[in-house]
């Protein structure tokens, strides 16, 4: 089955800046996604760095509960003006290749988008729904996200910001 290319685009109200500094932390990847995914690293460490070169496994639940096994995602770019893509996959969807792009509008808002490819044999129709319904989640969550002030903030346990 031929791979299918989800994307997303919505604007956020903050500045380039301040969206790249949040998304560097695992955190904001654990808001974001909850509940549709949740994301809990192996070697059980919150502190990672998002850099090229880097690769990260972490186990994957759906909605939280349902065992998705080992994610891995494999950092190729991580960059504030180039984007950052990532070359993610499992046992179930070996192909989620994701990059962002983060573009300023003006000093207090940018364009965001999200841009996945899924390979997962006869599963990606079904992989393709779900994603467009979590990217969807995920960008609406970002937003809730920046919109609160101050960054200090906690959710599910974690520190947010």
């Amino acid at each position: 089955m031929k791979n299918r290319v989800v994307t997303k685009t919505s604007v956020f109200p903050a500045s380039k800046t301040e969206v790249y500094e949040r998304i560097q932390r695992l955190s904001t990847l654990q808001h974001i996604a909850f509940p549709y995914a949740t994301f809990k690293p192996l070697n059980g460490s919150d502190d990672l760095v998002w850099q090229p070169g880097h690769r990260f496994e972490f186990r994957f639940r759906l909605f939280g509960v349902i065992p998705f096994g080992v994610h891995t995602i494999s950092v190729i770019e991580f960059d504030k003006d180039r984007g950052i893509y990532t070359e993610e996959g499992n046992r179930h969807v070996p192909v989620w290749n994701h990059r962002i792009f983060i573009q300023p509008i003006d000093g207090g808002s940018v364009r965001y988008t999200d841009e996945v490819e899924i390979g997962a044999g006869w599963k990606t129709p079904f992989v393709y729904l779900w994603a467009k319904m979590f990217y969807a989640h995920r960008q609406k969550r970002w937003i809730r996200l920046l919109k609160r002030k101050p960054q200090t903030e906690k959710n599910n346990g974690k520190h947010i910001g």
